[in-house]
């Protein structure tokens, strides 16, 4: 029997939610080990003078914890 952790990362992207998304997982897998998933839990903009300058993403990584 597996059993799994949850951890919460937060990620910013200068691009879009999508690559805030991608860094975020690569960055999480240098450190936590059989990642499984993730889903996203909040999204967020940070605007300047009217202009989008950065996308924020609230993520729960899943991954199966080592016997």
């Amino acid at each position: 029997m597996a059993v799994a952790r949850v951890t919460e990362i937060i990620s910013a992207s200068k691009k879009g939610f999508d690559d805030a998304v991608e860094q975020g997982i690569s960055r999480a897998s240098k450190t936590l080990k059989n990642i499984e998933g993730a889903w996203v839990q909040d999204q967020k903009v940070i605007v300047e003078k009217g202009k989008i300058v950065e996308w924020r993403v609230a993520l729960k990584v899943t991954f199966i914890l080592e016997k």
